[in-house]
């Protein structure tokens, strides 16, 4: 009946967030149009100078004013735009736009998308609890808290000259892997070992990652898309190692110290038979995870990459100024990963020994 409960209102309060972004431009500042006709007047194939072809669109469009003096009356404009999207947009009916006035006329300047925001995080909040029940909650918990330390601790090193970029993503580090293991686990012995498998891991990582660029004096990384910031850009680089490896590095350290903990409950479980289970689901986990962390950092590239290939850009350039600190990241993670296997394995035998749990 509770749970029952809890649904009914989840559904009552994400209807009602939704119904309230769907219908919210009074409180925007912008103007605010909602398309009702759209009319193709012309389309046109382009070439440019790379053989590189697109579609451009001209759009009669006819839209009803949502906020400002002008609201509930119509207007009319014409939008142009490619099929690419690449840098504008096609208009489709009941599209909700923010516009703009260039030249004495008025433009299409945005989509408004907050009601698809709002859509997609109760979506993904209905299926963490639906999955997850309770630790599902805590999680959720646990994620919005890491959120404000993280915009805290950036907050912190912008308006501040004097604090270490470094000392303040190891902090971070600690308190993001505390936090989310604690939530999801609880206090426990298996808890306190991934806290401690995914601590030494990581940083370990971290050590051999510097010492690689040390040795190798960072030949290869291609720090261009990092020179616009205003702080130096290599010290923002290691802090984003730290912070990145957390995330695969704590997964394998809470499944392998989750794993060990169970099949220890297991009646004629013996030490070596552990120990090699433990050892099965390593390896079993090593690849897929170092996979998943190489294709999560390569694919943010894989836009640019494409724009480089079809510029005729040759593919050693394109990949070294677009994959090199990508690598880098998933290397420092991957290493991180390899590590937490041996360490959990080795932290958890110990403590099931010491409390004679096995023999």
């Amino acid at each position: 009946m509770k749970k029952w409960i809890i649904a009914s209102i989840f559904l009552v309060v994400a209807s009602l967030s939704l119904a309230f972004t769907w219908n919210n431009a009074t409180y925007y500042d912008k103007p605010i149009v909602k398309v009702q006709e759209v009319t193709v007047v012309e389309e046109e194939t382009v070439v440019d100078s790379y053989r590189n072809e697109d579609r451009l669109v001209t759009q009669q469009i006819v839209g009803e004013w949502q906020n400002g003096k002008k609201k509930g009356k119509q207007v009319e404009w014409t939008h142009i735009a490619s099929c690419s999207g690449a840098a504008d947009f096609l208009l489709k009916e009941r599209m909700h736009v923010f516009m703009e006035r260039h030249q004495g006329e008025w433009m299409a300047v945005q989509v408004k998308r907050d009601h698809v925001v709002v859509l997609a995080m109760f979506g993904f909040i209905g299926f963490l609890l639906l999955v997850g029940g309770r630790q599902g909650m805590f999680s959720l918990i646990s994620f919005g808290v890491n959120v404000l330390l993280l915009y805290g601790a950036i907050h912190l090193y912008v308006q501040t000259n004097n604090v270490s970029l470094i000392a303040l993503a190891i902090i971070l580090a600690i308190c993001f892997v505390v936090i989310s293991l604690v939530s999801v686990s609880g206090l426990s012995p298996k808890t306190y070992v991934a806290i401690v498998t995914s601590l030494v891991a990581t940083f370990v990582s971290l050590g051999v990652v510097l010492l690689i660029f040390a040795w190798t004096n960072e030949r290869g990384l291609n720090y261009e898309e990092m020179q616009f910031l205003s702080r130096p850009y290599r010290t923002v680089f290691i802090a984003g190692l730290i912070i990145g490896s957390l995330g695969a590095v704590m997964d394998v350290a809470m499944t392998m110290a989750s794993t060990l903990f169970e099949l220890a409950e297991q009646p004629n479980v013996t030490l070596v038979r552990l120990k090699g289970a433990g050892e099965e689901v390593g390896r079993d986990i090593m690849g897929t995870i170092t996979s998943i962390l190489f294709f999560a950092y390569m694919s943010g590239s894989v836009p640019v990459m494409l724009l480089y290939v079809m510029n005729d850009v040759p593919l050693n350039y394109t990949f070294s100024m677009n994959l090199s600190l990508e690598f880098a990241r998933a290397l420092a993670g991957s290493i991180g990963i390899v590590l937490a296997i041996p360490i959990s394995l080795h932290m958890t035998l110990r403590y099931l020994r010491r409390k004679k749990v096995i023999t």
